[in-house]
């Protein structure tokens, strides 16, 4: 019975000293003004994408608003959860912040097993845009439209191929649908980054990208690549004459994703408020807006609530999507 007893105080003990520990890292971020030394971002895919390019705009802008250095770091592996892990672990206090984009929502339904909670175990700041994407193919390819891409694909059906930045991203799940929506046998090729794929693009490697304007629009304008059309319902002011998919052959069709910024769970309220009002912010500095503007990208900038639900309704909707189209990783 002693023993029992002491086991019992022993496992109260462990418990007390790891609530105590969570508690005092909490205590001392809010013991002194924040921030006190630099913030780094970590970007949980490769250098060059959309997600790295809008998360450098934003970094180098608040760290000038906030008087801090504010570094970005890219972790790229395994669909975002190699990045996503280091900061779901990592201290609650405001010093290591997570860039996410739509991955983070549809890796539930991908994996059996992840080494986080996707929703739980981390406190949401802002969505920082919404992201739309273009339907680019390589110059190599003879078709020049949205139909004729769909008639080629069934002619020769697996021949055509389409790039993509990994298994789960919203490229993939934007080619998938447009698979599923137009009849298109296209196969997947997904690489470790964007530019990794437009590289295979240009030099026809693969023959379609559903990319971010960001990335794809300065290699449309360089004549490196063809724009075919836009996933969103209307066309993009940044390609004028490029139509929407829905209009140009699949009624319907509409792919939008989005980045935003996340702080591990238990990170206090005040330290949040405080990210949050100085990103939003830097999202409506005229120059920012013009950047964002230019490279095809939509200004956000949302409560922390706000962000939480559309996170944990994306989750939902991907699952969904993925497991009716059997994708899996790869």
């Amino acid at each position: 019975m002693v023993k029992l007893q002491r086991a019992l105080w022993a496992c109260l003990l462990v418990i007390f000293v790891g609530a105590g520990s969570l508690l005092s890292v909490a205590q001392d971020a809010l013991a002194q003004p924040y921030p006190v030394k630099p913030i780094r971002i970590i970007v949980p895919a490769g250098a060059g994408g959309i997600t790295d390019l809008l998360a450098r705009i934003v970094a180098q802008k608040l760290g000038e608003n906030l008087g801090q250095q504010v570094v970005v770091d890219n972790r790229a592996g395994a669909s975002g959860i190699v990045g996503s892990e280091i900061v779901a672990k990592a201290p609650p206090d405001g010093y290591l912040l997570l860039m996410v984009y739509p991955s983070h929502a549809a890796n539930p339904g991908l994996f059996a097993k992840i080494p986080y909670d996707t929703v739980n175990d981390f406190a949401p700041v802002t969505m920082v845009s919404g992201v739309h994407l273009v339907l680019t193919v390589t110059n190599s390819l003879p078709a020049k439209s949205v139909k004729e891409i769909i008639a080629l694909a069934k002619n020769k059906p697996g021949a055509l191929n389409y790039g993509s930045t990994g298994t789960g991203s919203l490229g993939h799940l934007a080619a998938e649908l447009f698979r599923s929506m137009s009849g298109a046998q296209i196969t997947h090729v997904p690489y470790k980054g964007a530019p990794q794929v437009i590289t295979a693009l240009i030099s026809g490697e693969v023959g379609l990208f559903f990319d971010p304007p960001i990335t794809s629009v300065p290699q449309v304008k360089a004549g490196k690549t063809r724009a075919l059309g836009v996933t969103t319902t209307k066309r993009l002011a940044v390609l004028p004459d490029v139509p929407t998919i829905a209009e140009a052959g699949v009624p319907g069709f509409e792919v939008i994703g989005w980045n935003g910024i996340l702080a591990p769970a238990a990170t206090p309220k005040p330290i949040i408020d405080k990210l949050n009002t100085e990103i939003v912010k830097v999202l409506r500095s005229p120059d920012i807006i013009e950047r964002f503007t230019q490279n095809g990208a939509v200004i956000i900038g949302n409560t922390p609530a706000e962000f939480a639900a559309i996170v944990k309704a994306d989750v939902a909707k991907w699952t969904k999507v993925i497991q009716s189209a059997g994708i899996r990783p790869e």
